[in-house]
């Protein structure tokens, strides 16, 4: 039996949704973040030394890292094909890129836009108020708005191109990519500047199997 293990807000909500496109048996065991510091807790280091998630236990066999359990999963449960472009294939190159371009480019770009906010939130001495919000907006002038526009530009041209991230089918790199444009959509507003990508939300949240997932993963919202 597969195991899931789901942390509330986190990537991991992914995992269950590709598992229910799979239509394969699976359990989920559900963590949830500390009320604080909003990680997740110590539990989790039982199941990979990182204590992060998702992790999906299959067997023997432990599998951390959305890529690595997307391509796991995909390459050992999905007999007919329907969530990879064939071998060979341009979709199948795209495919591929997609699903690392995710966590390898845009991920860390909303990660480090979360940090930067929470750097000027953070509850410190008044004196100090100018130095943390001087530090978040050097960096976002210097870096950060300019590379996530750009990256929001290059996807938003990739879905008025075509239906799906790999070509007009549906596939587990659409599923990959869920998460870091949701990501956007939670904090900016897509609608007029990116439709295709405020389209892209729309196709994936009427997906039934996207909604089985939500319904079993829990509430899904992301940390702002």
């Amino acid at each position: 039996m597969i195991t899931i293990h789901h942390l509330e807000k986190s990537r991991s909500q992914r995992i269950i949704w590709l598992l229910e496109e799979l239509e394969v048996p699976y359990e989920i065991r559900h963590y949830e973040r500390d009320p604080e510091t909003d990680l997740a807790p110590n539990a989790l280091i039982e199941v990979h030394p990182l204590g992060k998630a998702p992790v999906v236990t299959d067997g023997d066999r432990t599998i951390a890292e959305s890529g690595a359990i997307i391509e796991y999963l995909v390459g050992a449960y999905d007999k007919d094909g329907r969530l990879r472009p064939q071998d060979g294939t341009p979709e199948r190159l795209r495919y591929v890129y997609w699903l690392h371009y995710a966590e390898g480019t845009i991920a860390p770009l909303m990660v480090l836009s979360l940090i930067m906010r929470r750097i000027e939130e953070a509850p410190v001495p008044f004196f100090l108020k100018p130095v943390t919000r001087g530090i978040a907006n050097k960096v976002r002038d210097g870096y950060l708005t300019a590379t996530v526009q750009r990256n929001l530009d290059f996807m938003e041209k990739t879905l008025d191109e075509s239906t799906w991230v790999a070509g007009d089918d549906f596939s587990a790199a659409d599923i990959q990519m869920s998460f870091p444009v949701q990501a956007a959509a939670a904090r900016l507003d897509l609608g007029n500047d990116y439709p295709a990508l405020a389209g892209f939300i729309e196709r994936i949240s009427a997906r039934p199997a996207y909604r089985r997932a939500v319904e079993k993963g829990g509430s899904f919202e992301l940390l702002s």
